[in-house]
């Protein structure tokens, strides 16, 4: 499975979301850690908390950089 990762600059940070899983957002001053707690929310939705994912750039889209999440069989 492939989902995305949209990450947003703001003038106090970087906020994440997951558009394919409602309510799948964060927040932080630094965008890994934004990143890492959404990766977070995500294995805590599926109710999956050892998945492995992998975290892929994949396009920049001003102001938004799209990331896959790709997660391991």
């Amino acid at each position: 499975m492939v989902l995305d990762l949209i990450v947003t600059k703001t003038d106090d940070g970087y906020t994440t979301n997951v558009p394919s899983i409602n309510g799948c957002e964060s927040w932080a001053h630094e965008e890994e850690e934004a990143i890492s707690k959404t990766v977070e929310l995500v294995k805590y939705y599926l109710q999956r908390p050892n998945l492995k994912i992998k975290i892929d750039l994949a396009r920049k889209e001003s102001p938004d950089i799209i990331y896959k999440l790709i997660f391991d069989k």
